[in-house]
């Protein structure tokens, strides 16, 4: 499915300045046909009340759907943005770790759907979220 295998490696290096790197989310895994990551729940991540905040859960829903998206497509011609996001968070996180993996329910010429589970450090869903791209020529 993916027309790019880069190393996790050179996937992280993407990340240095963004938000992405505010957020401390890391790519952990690349499959045949998922990308895995994970985020902290600290300081940065927190709401006021000490819950994971609900944004940084959509975050990195659009990052690591974000990234797959765009390793389906000619880079060089063509570029996968966000044209739509949902979130259902289930379950309150307050310490430890989250980690989300995305996986494709749709990669065509000119959308992708991808749908993204979060769960926390214990396996415990927390967040599902279902993110739409679009594909557009690359300026």
């Amino acid at each position: 499915m993916f027309k790019r295998r880069p190393t996790l490696e050179q996937l992280n290096a993407q990340r240095q300045g963004t938000l992405v790197d505010a957020l401390g989310i890391q790519i952990t895994a690349l499959g045949d046909d998922f990308i895995r990551g994970s985020m902290p729940c600290d300081e940065r991540t927190r709401q006021p009340f000490g819950l994971l905040h609900g944004g940084a859960s959509v975050a990195l829903a659009e990052t690591l759907g974000s990234m797959a998206g765009n390793l389906c497509l000619d880079n060089e011609r063509f570029l996968a943005v966000g044209l739509e996001i949902s979130a259902n968070h289930l379950r309150p996180v307050t310490r430890g770790s989250v980690h989300g993996t995305a996986r494709a329910i749709h990669v065509g010429k000119q959308t992708q759907v991808w749908d993204i589970r979060i769960e926390d450090d214990d396996g415990r869903m927390s967040c599902i979220s279902r993110l739409t791209l679009a594909v557009i020529p690359k300026q």
